[in-house]
């Protein structure tokens, strides 16, 4: 083997490539989907909902994205990314000018951490690649679809019932602090 192709090959283990038809987020040195953590928000998404939060805890804005950024500590290039993905879906509004900046596009009690991870996201649980309710498993396996059902709605449960408001005044619904027990 040459050494530019030896060197070639090492890059190619070092930078995996995502395959664009393949769902898989995480991928290891050989190109193969990775193993995630049992439950995985990105940057991304955890930066959209601090974005989310920070405007709703400054009044709902207008606040810039270097302001969002510093409070945040959040790298300003990669935010303006998101915010644009957030104004794409509606959570912000984008105005011009000298006193410009962005505000929620809604009230923040209206906005869910759920719509804002959707919105950089996509669909909040996947097995595989595949949204549970499209799984489908033979034999002994064959309740496991359900337990992976299940497990999305706890997820949705959660999610879709906080809002940003709710993050940002520190106060979290009954039904997703009783959730916490001893976890904290």
């Amino acid at each position: 083997m040459s050494s530019v192709a030896a060197n070639r090959r090492r890059a190619e283990l070092r930078e995996p490539t995502l395959d664009p038809a393949s769902s898989c987020r995480s991928t290891n040195r050989r190109g193969r989907c990775g193993r995630l953590a049992p439950m995985h928000v990105t940057a991304r998404a955890e930066y959209a909902v601090r974005a989310l939060v920070e405007l709703a805890a400054n009044g709902g804005g207008p606040m810039t994205a270097e302001a969002i950024a510093t409070a945040q500590d959040i790298p300003e290039r990669f935010l303006k990314a998101i915010l644009g993905d957030l104004r794409r879906d509606g959570l912000l509004v984008s105005i011009r000018g000298a006193e410009g900046g962005y505000r929620l596009g809604r009230a923040a009690g209206e906005i869910s951490v759920a719509e804002a991870i959707r919105a950089i996201d996509g669909p909040l649980a996947y097995v595989r690649g595949v949204r549970p309710h499209e799984l489908t498993y033979e034999g002994s396996s064959e309740p496991l679809r359900d337990v992976w059902i299940a497990a999305r709605r706890s997820l949705r449960d959660v999610l879709e019932h906080v809002s940003v408001a709710d993050v940002a005044s520190g106060r979290l619904p009954k039904s997703v602090s009783s959730r916490l027990g001893d976890a904290v």
